[in-house]
């Protein structure tokens, strides 16, 4: 199944395409449904030359180590783009993506898309752009990881969720537009599942976690001054 123009303008790096060069492209998609829990890639599977992009639903970017233990590096929401070895690097899957939830995802063959890279360079920036933001979050990680108190990762895990999703004002609270479990919360900071629910015990009654993986916000302010106070300890 084929995308449409519509969903093709939902996409950030195509966005100042017209309409002749999105049909151009609109003929090179596909767009695969995943259910709650599939794998729309493995780690090591050979991907296809394409451009991915989560048209709808969040998928979890996940890597296992040689030890067994297994580290979620991002949660991607709707209109983001993945797996860019497929487009740029060797072809294989870096990590396993699973979708959190119903999700759609769309792709689009590299030669058509360079194609229109051809006509307008700036899509190649603006997807370079996005590469280059997530090797630095990487790079942030894994500083963090090393010289950083696990208080402090995890409340600056949830800051940029809060900045990647959104947020929804509830009474007194503001409250993250994407459900997080403390498994996923635990893997992505290096943690255990236990730390992690006794860390958001600690940060209470600042963050709340609500049942189904809600996470509610009472006072950013507060929350800086818990990392500030914790990095200084």
């Amino acid at each position: 199944m084929q995308a449409s123009i519509a969903q093709l303008q939902q996409i950030s790096v195509l966005r100042d395409l017209g309409n002749t060069d999105l049909e151009q492209l609109r003929v090179a998609t596909a767009l695969s449904f995943y259910q709650p829990g599939e794998v729309v890639m493995q780690a090591g599977d050979p991907l296809p030359p394409r451009l991915y992009v989560v048209l709808s639903g969040v998928l979890q970017i996940t890597r296992v180590s040689q030890t067994g233990k297994e580290t979620v590096f991002r949660v991607l929401p709707a209109g983001e783009i993945f797996a860019a070895p497929a487009l740029v690097g060797d072809g294989i899957a870096p990590a396993t993506v699973i979708a959190t939830g119903a999700a759609e995802v769309l792709t689009i063959e590299r030669d058509a898309l360079l194609q229109a890279i051809s006509r307008r360079p700036e899509v190649a920036l603006r997807i370079l752009e996005i590469y280059n933001q997530r090797l630095q979050q990487l790079h942030n990680t894994v500083h963090d990881l090393v010289s950083e108190r696990a208080l402090v990762r995890l409340i600056r895990l949830i800051r940029y969720y809060a900045m990647q999703f959104g947020t929804t004002r509830l009474n007194q609270v503001e409250q993250l537009n994407v459900k997080l479990s403390y498994y996923q919360l635990a893997r992505s900071v290096g943690i255990t599942y236990e730390e992690c629910v006794r860390l958001f015990k600690l940060l209470q009654p600042v963050v709340t976690y609500k049942r189904g993986g809600l996470i509610q916000i009472s006072s950013w302010q507060e929350l800086a001054a818990i990392a500030t106070q914790a990095e200084s300890a």
